[in-house]
């Protein structure tokens, strides 16, 4: 009877290992079905994330496309500007030659019109001598027919002769005068095809002045709006980076720091939150200027203001003195921070130039002020 209780005993304890195997076996499919949904949902992440990378290299590709075209594109613009400007100045240099032609033209004109009035003249009077010394060979030969058994006839022979001798030389002084005047015509006629011949070339080079200048104006226009497309860019690029701060105003084109927040009063060095604030303005700056291609000429300028109370002590004799320090400090603060030299510039403005009016103290806190534009030199 124990014998059969304790085999009983061994055979109840089998289904409880039974049940133990089955729950472990159920357990790791169950581990190894989630480790296969966490790799195809990770592959498939993967793929995602491949897919995304992909579709920003292409698009960094198309965008460095598109960078390589415009610098080339501008390129070209600043090529085509230098050879308009040589153009321009060659068709003014020949301009200039033609108009001194003219003139020297029309003053031989006027010295050969001169000339000609005093030969008609001398050839008017000649002739005029020539009618009076037929009238008078004429009444010779009269008086000689008259008195053709006379004495006296042997004179009148005399100066008849000389008569004749005369109205020859007269004749021939003539006969050379109407040479001289007919050459003159005919060189004034030339000069006068000359006159005309500059004359158009003078209107066809005015025109192509005024197309050159048409051109040049029409690239400079170019010019000058590629620069404000960057100025729109470091516009909106300045103002993301400084989106945030409560005491920076946008004026127009101009980002305008109070002196107060960068500076102690009547003090030209920085303090730690004005340095924070112009290292923020150095890094939009530099990612502008990253984009900007090399060949286009544009600066950042730094302005200085102060208020119009004056300045009783310290180191600066005058407000003007303070906005130079200020607006330098600004300066150097931003080529430490990695702005180009090349591309930055300082003015001090003293006084001048309020955006408050009055004589509060709200209003001296305003005009105490930076600027920063992005301008041409």
């Amino acid at each position: 009877m124990s014998r059969k209780r304790g085999g009983s005993n061994g055979l109840d304890a089998w289904p409880g290992y039974v049940d133990a195997l089955s729950t472990l076996l159920m357990v790791t499919i169950f581990v190894l079905l989630v480790f296969v949904l966490a790799e195809a949902f990770l592959s498939s992440a993967l793929t995602g994330s491949d897919n995304t990378i992909s579709l920003l290299r292409n698009q960094l590709a198309q965008l460095s496309q598109s960078l390589a075209m415009e610098t080339t594109k501008d390129t070209s613009l600043t090529q085509e500007l230098a050879a308009l400007n040589s153009q321009m100045a060659a068709a003014q240099a020949a301009n200039a030659g033609l108009t001194q032609q003219l003139s020297s033209a029309n003053a031989t004109i006027t010295g050969l019109q001169t000339q000609a009035q005093g030969l008609q003249s001398q050839l008017s009077d000649a002739q005029a001598s020539a009618a009076a010394a037929s009238g008078r060979m004429a009444a010779l030969q009269a008086q000689m027919a008259s008195d053709a058994a006379d004495e006296t006839n042997a004179g009148l022979q005399i100066q008849l002769s000389a008569q004749r001798k005369l109205n020859k030389q007269q004749s021939d002084q003539m006969a050379l005068l109407n040479q001289q005047i007919a050459a003159m015509r005919l060189q004034l006629a030339t000069l006068n095809a000359a006159l005309d011949a500059a004359q158009a070339a003078d209107k066809k080079d005015n025109v192509q002045i005024a197309d050159l200048g048409k051109q040049l104006n029409e690239a400079l226009a170019r010019k000058v709006e590629e620069l404000q497309q960057y100025q729109s860019a470091f516009f909106h690029a300045m103002r993301d980076a400084l989106a945030n701060e409560p005491n920076i105003k946008i004026v127009g084109d101009r980002f305008v720091f109070e002196s107060d927040v960068l500076f102690p009063v009547d003090q030209a060095t920085l303090t730690p939150a004005g340095t924070a604030e112009i290292g923020q303005v150095a890094v939009a700056v530099k990612n502008i200027a990253a984009k900007i291609p090399t060949n286009v000429n544009w600066i950042l300028s730094v302005d200085g203001y102060a208020d119009a109370q004056p300045i009783t002590g310290g180191p600066f004799t005058s407000n003007f003195d303070l906005s130079a320090a200020r607006a330098l400090t600004v300066l150097h603060l931003l080529v430490q921070d990695g702005v180009p030299e090349s591309r930055i510039a300082a003015t001090a403005l003293g006084a001048n130039n309020p955006i408050a009016a009055g004589n509060t103290p709200s209003a001296y806190a305003q005009n105490r002020r930076i600027e920063f534009r992005l301008t041409t030199p």
